[in-house]
C-alpha cells in the first residue's frame, strides 16, 4: 500500500535516479586494512556492542523439524497450505450505501492437524464500536450483521459453548459440530450485511455518489499455517492483511449504469455491456495502442451498461489461485485499456498478454497516462522478479475521496487522483508500487499484519529500481528512502523492523519500518553480497514461494544460502535492533612514504567500510575494512596506502548505498 503520499512509494519518484551500485567490491589495489592495536584476539571487553546470535522463533524451528520449512530458504518436502473455495453473491445498494451478501465457503484442511474451531475475518467490523483500533473509524456504528451461519449442515447461534460462533472485534470463531480431520473439507454457509462507510481505514468505501470500492467485504477464512497455527490478529486499521489462497466464484448485483470491475475474469460480459462497449473492450485485448473503452459519452444505463428490465445487472466473476477478491462499481469513470506482454508464453509458444486498465473520473487529469503506467509496471515487474504476471488483467481505479495513496488487491488497485501534483512522477510511482504488489504479497503471500516490511519494503525497493532510469535527476530516489529513515532514527522514536507492524510506536515509525528502512537495507544487502547474487536470490525467493506463505526467516535463510555465508550479524543489526550505521574517516597522516588512513566506526551497525582513495594524479583505488574487524569489537581500523602520488581524497561508500546516518564525516579531502 502507498498511503497519504507519505509512504516511500509516493515520495521517492519526486526525486530521481541514481548510479547503479557496483555488483561486487573492487579488489584492494593498494593498501590493507588493519584493526587498531590490541583488538585482534580480544581478551578485554570489546569497544562496541557485538550483534547477538540471530535465531528464528520456536514455531519456525518446529516447522523445520517437521519438514515444512528448511534452513536454506526453500519450502520443505512436507510443506502445505490450506485452500478455500468461495461461492458468493453480493447485492450493492448504491442509494442506501449498504452491501448484503450470501455465500458458501468450502474450506480444505490440508494440514496434518485436526481442527475443532476455525476462524474467519470480518474486517468491516473495524467500524463496530467495540473493535480495537489504531486509527479513527469513519462510521463507528457500521459493523457486520451476521444473519445466518451454517457449519457442516447445522445452523449455529452465537455462544461460547457447543457448536456455535463468537465474534470478537474483526475475528469470527466457529466451534464446529464435528472436528475437521486432516484431508477433510468444511462446508460453511453464511449471510451477512453491513453499511458501507465512506472509507474503511483508507482501503474501501464510496466517493461522490459515483464510485464504490469494496474490499474485505466477505467473511474470509483466517490463515492456519505450519509456523503459528491460526492467525487471529485483530484488524486495527494501521497494519494490513494475511490471507490464504483459494478460488472465487462471485456474482455482483448492481444497478444498471454502474460498471463493475473485479478480481478475476468477467464471464458474462456480453450480458452486461452494450455492443459498442463490448467491441472496444475486445479490441483493447489485442491492441498495442490505448483504447478508450468508455468515454464520458458512454455514461448512463444503456450506454455504459445494457438497459435491462428491473434496472439491475448481475456481474459474474471467476478467479483461481488468488488470496482475496475486491471489486469496484463506478458510473462516471472513463476507461482506458491496452494489452501488455508479460514475458510468458502460451501453450502454442506465442507471447502471453494481459490487459492493463485504468478507470478514472474527469477531475483526475493526470490519469490520462494511468493505463500506460499500469502497463509499465506489469512489464517491469515481470522482468524484475523473473516471474511473468499470471492473471488476465490489472486494473487501476481512481478513488479520490476514499484514499490518498494506493492499495492493492489481486488484479486490482485503488489510487488517489494525484491531480494536484506538479508532474506525473507521483502517479507513476504509486501505480508501479501497487502493481509490484501483485508479486508480493499477492503471489508470494506474506503476513502483512505482523511483518508489513516484507511486502512493503520489497515493493518499495522495486519501485526505486523502476523509477531511477525513468526520472533521472541529481539526487537518487534511493536517497529519499534513506533520508526518511534517518529522520525517524534521529528522533528516537524508531521501532525495530521485526516489531509487529500494529505495535510500532507511532505512524511515522510504522511507515519507516515498513517502507523506507527495509527498502534501504535491501539496497545495502545487494551492495554487500553483489548485485548478481542478490538478484538471483531475490528471483529464486519469488519462484520458490509463489502461491505459498513465507515468513521473514525463510527470506533470511534464502539470502544466507545465496550469499554462501551466515549473515546473522546483518539480520540482527538491521532488523532486530534500531542501531544505526555511522562510519567516518578519521586522521589521515603520512608515515614514511605511506599514507595512513584511520577509519572509525561510530555507530553500532557493523558493515564493511568500503573506501575509495584518490591521488593527485587522478588514480583511484578501492579498499575495504572487512566487517569482521568490527565484529571482533574494534572501533577503529587503519588503511595503509603505498607511496606514490599524494592522496587528496578519501571517501567511505562512494556509491552512497549503505544507509550511513551521517555522511558528512565520510569524506576527507586535502
Amino acid at each position: 500500500m502507498s498511503r497519504r503520499l507519505g509512504a516511500a512509494a509516493a515520495l521517492l519518484v519526486l526525486l530521481p535516479g541514481c548510479a547503479t551500485p557496483r555488483s561486487t567490491p573492487a579488489p584492494a589495489m593498494i593498501g590493507t586494512a588493519v584493526a587498531s592495536p590490541g583488538t585482534a584476539g580480544i581478551t578485554a571487553a570489546p569497544e562496541r556492542p557485538i550483534p547477538y546470535p540471530f535465531t528464528a522463533p520456536e514455531g519456525f524451528r518446529r516447522a523445520v523439524s517437521a519438514g515444512t520449512r528448511t534452513t536454506t530458504g526453500v519450502p520443505g518436502p512436507r510443506y502445505w497450505t490450506q485452500w478455500t473455495d468461495y461461492r458468493m453473491s453480493a447485492t450493492l445498494d448504491t442509494q442506501g450505501k449498504r452491501l448484503a451478501g450470501t455465500g458458501r465457503i468450502t474450506y480444505h484442511n490440508r494440514s496434518p492437524d485436526t481442527l475443532a474451531v476455525v476462524f474467519l475475518h470480518l474486517y468491516h467490523n473495524y467500524n463496530d464500536p467495540r473493535a480495537v483500533r489504531n486509527e479513527r473509524a469513519v462510521n463507528p456504528e457500521g459493523g457486520v450483521t451476521l444473519a445466518r451461519l451454517v457449519a457442516q449442515g447445522q445452523t449455529l447461534g452465537e455462544g461460547m459453548e457447543g457448536p456455535s460462533y463468537f465474534v470478537n472485534g474483526t475475528t469470527l470463531a466457529v466451534r464446529l459440530p464435528r472436528p475437521l480431520a486432516p484431508g477433510d473439507t468444511l462446508p460453511l454457509e453464511v449471510d451477512w450485511s453491513f453499511p458501507i462507510s465512506q472509507s474503511l481505514a483508507e482501503r474501501s468505501g464510496w466517493s461522490e455518489d459515483n464510485l464504490f470500492y469494496l474490499a474485505y467485504w466477505y467473511p474470509q477464512m483466517a490463515v492456519y499455517d505450519d509456523v503459528a497455527g491460526w492467525h487471529t490478529d485483530q484488524h486495527r486499521g494501521l497494519a494490513e492483511f494475511y490471507a490464504g489462497f483459494g478460488s472465487y466464484d462471485v456474482t455482483i448485483d448492481a444497478p444498471e449504469g454502474w460498471v463493475v470491475s473485479a478480481t478475476g475474469v468477467l464471464r458474462n460480459e456480453a450480458e452486461v455491456f452494450p455492443a459498442p462497449v463490448l467491441e472496444r473492450l475486445r479490441r483493447a485485448r489485442t491492441s498495442d495502442s490505448l483504447v478508450h473503452v468508455l468515454t464520458a459519452a458512454d455514461f448512463g444505463p444503456g450506454r455504459a451498461t445494457r438497459d435491462v428490465p428491473g434496472d439491475r445487472l448481475r456481474w459474474s466473476f471467476r478467479a483461481d489461485s488468488v488470496r482475496d477478491f475486491a471489486f469496484g462499481a463506478t458510473r462516471e469513470s472513463v476507461w482506458d485499456a491496452v494489452r501488455t506482454p508479460t514475458g510468458a508464453r502460451n501453450a502454442d509458444g506465442s507471447p502471453a498478454y494481459t490487459l492493463a486498465s485504468a478507470l478514472y473520473r474527469a477531475p483526475a487529469t493526470r490519469w490520462v497516462n494511468a493505463a500506460g503506467f499500469v502497463r509499465e509496471g506489469l512489464e517491469f515487474g515481470s522482468r524484475f522478479t523473473g516471474y511473468p504476471y499470471p492473471w488476465p488483467h490489472m486494473t487501476s481505479i481512481e478513488a479520490d475521496g476514499i484514499i490518498g495513496g494506493g492499495m492493492e488487491y489481486p488484479m486490482m488497485t485503488i489510487i488517489g487522483a494525484l491531480s494536484r501534483t506538479s508532474s506525473d512522477d507521483p502517479l507513476f510511482g504509486v501505480t508501479v508500487h501497487e502493481v509490484l504488489h501483485m508479486w508480493v504479497p499477492m503471489i508470494v503471500s506474506t503476513d502483512e499484519t505482523r511483518y508489513g516490511w516484507m511486502d512493503e519494503g520489497m515493493t518499495s525497493y522495486g519501485e526505486v529500481v523502476a523509477a531511477t532510469p525513468r526520472f533521472p535527476r541529481p539526487q537518487p530516489p534511493m536517497v529519499t528512502d534513506q533520508n526518511a529513515y534517518f529522520s525517524v532514527a534521529r528522533s528516537g522514536t524508531e521501532g525495530e523492523i521485526l516489531r509487529w507492524s500494529d505495535f510500532q510506536y507511532n505512524s511515522a515509525a510504522f511507515g519507516v519500518a515498513s517502507y523506507q528502512k527495509p527498502s534501504s537495507v535491501l539496497f545495502a544487502l545487494r551492495e554487500l553480497i553483489g548485485e548478481e547474487v542478490f538478484d538471483r536470490a531475490y528471483r529464486g525467493f519469488i519462484r520458490d514461494w509463489a502461491y505459498k506463505q513465507p515468513t521473514p526467516w525463510d527470506f533470511f535463510n534464502a539470502m544466507n544460502a545465496a550469499a554462501g555465508r551466515d549473515l546473522g550479524w546483518f539480520w540482527t543489526s538491521w532488523y532486530q535492533t534500531t542501531w544505526t550505521l555511522d562510519q567516518a574517516v578519521g586522521e589521515v597522516a603520512q608515515q614514511g612514504g605511506e599514507t595512513v588512513v584511520e577509519i572509525r566506526d561510530l555507530g553500532n551497525v557493523p558493515m564493511p567500510a568500503r573506501v575509495r582513495v584518490t591521488r593527485e594524479s587522478g588514480e583511484t583505488a578501492d579498499l575495504e575494512v572487512p566487517v569482521e574487524t568490527w565484529l571482533r569489537g574494534a572501533r577503529t581500523a587503519t588503511l595503509r596506502v603505498p607511496a606514490g602520488s599524494p592522496v587528496v581524497r578519501v571517501e567511505i561508500d562512494p556509491s552512497g548505498t549503505f544507509p550511513d546516518i551521517d555522511r558528512r564525516n565520510n569524506v576527507w579531502t586535502r
